[in-house]
Parts: structure tokens; sequence; C-alpha cells
């Protein structure tokens, strides 16, 4: 298990100026392009014999996507919910939500649908799909 660094304020009302910069800046990028920051983030590497697509998928389980190889795109659907776990306690607080995702990746040649492969981990979808080959 990785640490996560922890901006320690002993006294109440204080707050660390970095974080409350980067959210300020984060909000402002919000308001101003909601649509960029809020689509996933993608790569489509064309390499000789395949592409390989690469999609943050942040949250999600393999369970939770759906990807449709179709000869000339790849189709990238997630949804997933929030429920509590545990039996006790009651909970104060909760911005989880559900989560629903879509994405169309076009590909600039045919692929053989019957030979693409995904694989998610650490929430990053990777995704690689040979091309079709003529005859």
């Amino acid at each position: 298990m990785s640490r996560v660094a922890i901006y320690k304020c002993k006294n109440p009302g204080t707050t660390p100026q970095s974080p409350l910069e980067h959210v300020e800046a984060t909000t402002d990028s919000i308001r101003k392009r909601p649509f960029d920051v809020f689509r996933p983030t993608s790569e489509l590497v064309d390499d000789e014999k395949e592409f390989r697509a690469r999609i943050a998928l942040p949250g999600f389980d393999a369970k939770d996507i759906q990807l449709s190889a179709m000869p000339d795109a790849l189709v990238i659907q997630a949804a997933a919910t929030h429920t509590h776990e545990g039996k006790s306690g009651n909970v104060c607080l909760c911005e989880f939500s559900g989560k629903k995702l879509f994405r169309r990746l076009h590909l600039p040649a045919s692929i053989d649908v019957d030979k693409v492969t995904a694989s998610v981990d650490k929430g990053i979808l990777e995704v690689t799909a040979p091309k079709a080959t003529t005859k």
C-alpha cells in the first residue's frame, strides 16, 4: 500500500496555501472548460501491425467496463454505482455517486475484431487491436 502525503494544520481555520490554490485553480478550470476536465484522457498508438489504446478510467473495475470492437472504432462504456460498506456507524458525509462514461475512438484503419484484447490495471484500460489483414 502506498502512503499519501498529509498536510497537517495544528491551528483551526488554517489551511495550507498550496492545496487551497490547487482547489481554486481546478474550480476555475471546471468553470472554463467542463468538457475538457471531465473527458477521460486517452491515447491511441498506430503501430505497423496493431493499434494500442489507453483510456483513463479511475474508479472503475473490469466488471464495470464494456468494450465494443468494430472494424473502424472502439467503443468504451463504463458504469459504476456507489453503496455504503460496513454495517455500523452513521454516514455523516458522502460525495460518492454513480458514474457513467462513454468514449468512442475512431480508428484510421480496419481491425480484426476477433483478436482484440483488453485489460484494466490501476484505473487504466489498455486495448490491443490488431489490424485486419488484406486478402
